[in-house]
């Protein structure tokens, strides 16, 4: 066995130890847990552990998301090597999937393209955001590595939403290293709630949901025309500590970047009706009266 076929062994191996399957029955778990508690508190203002419960849920789905991100990077090494996620010869530059962004702290290679390679190769999450902002995905090109991270990059989506500029909140989405944009489903729903709470006067409740909805929905609609409904649904359900919507069998999961893209969304459009900016740094600011305790 080459040196190259050893690591491969070695990568499909951490690939097929990645806890896909413990997640997903995890999350299968969390959803019956939560069915029962909707089905019990239909008659009690106790919230009884949902807020928890819902955190535990967005906790394992972001999780989730990770490990998707892992396992598109871990097959995207072994075709750079040369070989399959399942050992067999990589396959022909003909494949057309959009790819994922290499590491931030690793060089970009400065080698040509290979012969043959397809020229209109999309970055996946490039042509979501097109997709969600109903903007035109253009050539392809490379992240924006001044973005550097998801706080700069929900300082920039704050900034276009502010100035009700739907083609400059496409552009700076596009541009960001797809890390930078799933790190906006983390930075950005601690601000959530505390900008919710400023908005209502008081911390989110279940009863809040509706109104809620009727302040957001339009703007957010206005800037996403391309996002499924139970996206925005799921993010305020959470923001007021409630069991998120109920999923039909049918319908599928939410693709990994709408719950990073709306929650960055919701925070711009939120500091716009408050006639705030985004502070500095989040972690010292000081509670707002929305706040809880």
């Amino acid at each position: 066995m080459s040196i190259i076929e050893d690591v491969g062994a070695q990568v499909r191996a951490a690939v097929e130890e990645l806890p896909l399957a413990p997640l997903a029955l995890a999350l299968e778990k969390l959803g019956q847990a939560t069915e029962r508690l909707r089905w019990v508190r239909q008659e009690s203002a106790n919230p009884m552990g949902v807020p928890e419960l819902s955190a535990a849920t967005e906790h394992a789905e972001t999780a989730g998301y990770a490990l998707r991100v892992a396992q598109e990077q871990l097959a995207g090494y072994l075709a750079a090597i040369g070989l399959a996620a399942d050992g067999s010869p990589a396959p022909s530059p003909e494949d057309r999937r959009p790819k994922h962004d290499p590491p931030r702290d690793v060089p970009a290679p400065r080698a040509a393209p290979e012969q043959g390679a397809d020229p209109t190769m999309r970055r996946w999450w490039s042509v979501r955001v097109a997709e969600l902002t109903g903007g035109r995905d253009g050539p392809p090109d490379e992240p924006d590595e001044r973005v550097g991270d998801a706080r700069e990059l929900l300082r920039r989506v704050v900034t276009g939403v502010r100035a009700g500029d739907r083609d400059r909140l496409h552009s700076e989405l596009r541009r960001a290293h797809t890390d930078a944009g799933l790190g906006l489903a983390a930075v950005a729903p601690p601000l959530l709630r505390d900008l919710a709470g400023e908005l209502l006067g008081h911390p989110p409740r279940a009863d809040d949901l509706g109104r809620l909805r009727r302040e957001l929905d339009g703007r957010v609609r206005d800037l996403l025309p391309g996002l499924p409904p139970p996206v925005l649904d799921t993010l305020l359900t959470r923001v007021c500590r409630m069991p998120p919507p109920r999923r039909s069998g049918d319908q599928d999961q939410p693709h990994a970047a709408d719950p990073a893209v709306t929650a960055g969304v919701v925070t711009g459009v939120l500091l716009a009706r408050l006639g705030r900016d985004l502070p500095t740094d989040a972690d010292e600011r000081q509670p707002s009266r929305g706040a809880d305790g």
